[in-house]
């Protein structure tokens, strides 16, 4: 492994800078300072903690923390990870927690801009509160001196690489957004909203910059510091969604071919495999590619950015990835034929322990916040026709899946069924859950099973909820696919299904593509990069780049970039792959499970639009508020020529 993955010296700084950075980016109602402006820099002495290198190393790691924070949550939390939410809008989950009366299914009336339910608003805040790091890091760099100047552009393209990520993310989620380049001096409360098209063209700008400016890992000492190849998978984003099909393939090109990056093809690093016992897995590549302990190591060529987030770390954020995200098993929803609990977790000093059906340890205890829909679990994996069995990511014979029917119960006091494989009816076809939402689904457990040795080592502990342990950002196998929807629109059918297939080789699969189109793409990303890529963000990415494009869906619809708030290739996957949204067959604490094609675009916060008394920011369409008459920033250089007016 490469030197220090993050300084002690920078650790030190951390708590003093986030209380510095931590500003009024939350919104409150009944203040009129603006909700993007900071709090009097001066009060915390900006200019003497921002005049040192340790100073901005800091700051820096600040960024990156912030960055896991999308996935983690900025502190532990047992459920709602933001992560979560972004699936809740996308085609392969749905929020399963059918105890909670406030279940965040009926999307389509719920979702208003007064009642931002889940992590909806984290998104907005969050954002907001990383481009404000960046942007002090940009403002202040200047200040620094013994710095030569090629080490000033590593830390200010660093910087635009963690702005223009967020905002990326705010204009395919929030779609209009303000534009926020600098810290002001003084509060300012007459922001307009900046047109997504203008916001898309800065941040492609900035990319190029960055390109240029951040060394390559290999000459980084620090893992998990932004690198070049990172920038390049965020510029090869920006291409796309600025339509420069041929730049987004010349960047992925030199991703590919020339920049020290490689798919794992072959099992490398530790193979980690406990509780083998219990769920024994035969060692392959993909299941050594998402162990914690391989992310981050030299010999993984496949990963261009890792959040690196340690248990017993002052880095680490324990993300109950288990919990949240595996079935409810451990209950009365389940049984047995005879009507008996169908798996009990048995703390190891329990007396029913049996190390062969140590479930607890070996998957986690989960509880069911989201879970897949069909789509996810069983449909996106035929190809041609068949159910690829072949596919590492959805075997269950090598480990790397779990279906309930692969379990066995596991109460030795029931003499009669005990050690027979779990189901889901009995011989007479009586449903033997009550609850199939939340307590009965598949899941891929080579990509949800962190291991919290806290509790795992309790011998009295019967939780095992999830530790903290490095996550992907990006990685190689987004770049083919990413390469690929470029070729797509750029018409090089031939080329994008040769990536596609690439991604599926290396999975093993049995069967490749002769042919893709765009739904093809998607699918594959669903499989390769579950819980990796934002799902939602990205599928309302590629609805506006396919607009943009003119190319067919994978029905023959095509779509306009002016009308997707009333139809988009998001919504028409929702409508097909979902079995959930707007199906009318379920029903939870009255609640039915609904999407509307609106729901494309987020709606901007009321409490963001109060609190810009001087001006009105433009409400997204079909959400109370929205006026076509509000004016907008046509450009991103008049957006930042009036930062400084008030």
């Amino acid at each position: 492994m490469k030197k220090n993955i993050l300084q002690s010296k920078i650790a030190r700084n951390i708590t003093k800078l986030s209380l510095l950075l931590t500003i009024g980016v939350t919104v409150f109602p009944a203040c009129k300072r603006s909700y993007l402006d900071p709090d009097p820099l001066s009060l915390y002495e900006p200019g003497k903690t921002f005049s040192t290198k340790s100073g901005l190393d800091a700051a820096m790691a600040i960024c990156d923390r912030h960055l896991r924070s999308y996935w983690t949550y900025f502190e532990y939390t047992d459920l709602s990870l933001p992560i979560s939410t972004e699936y809740m809008f996308s085609d392969v989950a749905v929020a399963a927690k059918t105890d909670d009366g406030n279940i965040f299914a009926d999307i389509a009336t719920r979702l208003t801009p007064t009642d931002l339910p889940e992590r909806v608003p984290y998104f907005w805040n969050e954002s907001y509160n990383g481009i404000k790091y960046a942007n002090t890091i940009l403002s202040f760099i200047g200040n620094v001196e013994g710095l030569d100047e090629n080490t000033k552009n590593q830390y200010r393209g660093r910087a635009l690489f963690h702005r223009s990520f967020r905002y990326l993310a705010l204009c395919f989620e929030f779609k209009d957004v303000p534009l926020v380049t600098k810290i002001l001096q003084i509060p300012k409360i007459n922001y307009r909203s900046t047109k997504r098209e203008a916001i898309l063209q800065m941040i492609t700008a900035d990319m190029e910059q960055a390109v240029a400016w951040v060394p390559d890992q290999a000459q980084t000492n620090l893992i998990g510091l932004v690198n070049k190849g990172a920038c390049r998978q965020l510029l090869i984003k920006c291409y796309l969604a600025t339509g420069q099909y041929d730049k987004a393939i010349q960047q992925a090109d030199i991703l590919i071919n020339s920049s020290g990056y490689s798919l794992m093809t072959n099992t490398f690093g530790n193979f980690v495999s406990p509780y083998s016992a219990t769920w024994p897995v035969t060692r392959n590549v993909v299941w050594d590619l998402h162990r914690p302990e391989n992310k981050a190591i030299n010999a993984n060529k496949e990963n261009i950015l890792v959040m690196l987030n340690r248990n017993a770390t002052d880095m680490g954020i324990k993300m109950n990835t288990m919990r949240n995200w595996l079935p409810l098993m451990d209950g009365t929803g389940v049984t047995s034929p005879d009507g008996r609990q169908a798996l009990r977790y048995f703390a190891t000093s329990n007396a029913n322990y049996r190390a062969q059906y140590d479930y607890t340890h070996a998957h986690g205890r989960g509880i069911g916040h989201i879970r897949p829909t069909y789509y996810a679990q069983k449909a996106v994996w035929y190809v041609n026709g068949v159910n690829d069995a072949g596919d590492l990511r959805h075997n269950t014979a090598v480990g790397n899946w779990v279906s309930p029917e692969s379990l066995k119960y596991n109460d030795p006091t029931n003499a009669t069924w005990f050690g027979q494989n779990v189901r889901l009816r009995s011989t007479t076809g009586t449903l033997l859950s009550n609850d199939t939402i939340r307590t009965y689904f598949e899941w891929p457990h080579y990509k949800y099973y962190v291991e919290d040795p806290l509790e795992t080592q309790n011998a009295n502990e019967a939780n095992h909820r999830g530790g903290a342990g490095d996550w992907y950002c990006y990685r190689l196998a987004e770049t083919y696919l990413l390469r690929a929807e470029a070729k797509f629109y750029a018409g090089d059918i031939a080329g994008a299904t040769a990536d596609v297939n690439t991604i599926r080789r290396r999975a093993q699969c049995t069967q490749l593509y002769t042919t893709v189109n765009i739904g093809d793409i998607m699918d594959e990303r669903a499989r390769e990069l579950n819980m990796e890529e934002w799902r939602f963000t990205e599928m309302s990415r590629v609805s506006y780049c396919l607009a943009m494009s003119g190319k067919p869906d994978e029905r023959g619809t095509t779509y306009t970039v002016a009308n997707l708030a009333q139809n988009s290739y998001w919504f028409q996957r929702i409508e097909r792959y979902s079995d959930f949204y707007n199906k009318g067959k379920v029903t939870v604490r009255s609640r039915s499970y609904t999407m509307a094609p609106k729901n494309i675009n987020w709606p901007i916060p009321q409490s963001a639009i109060n609190s810009n008394g001087g001006a009105r920011l433009s409400q997204n369409p079909g959400y109370s508020g929205y006026n076509v008459g509000i004016e907008l920033w046509q450009t991103w250089q008049d957006a930042v020529a009036d930062e400084d007016k008030n």
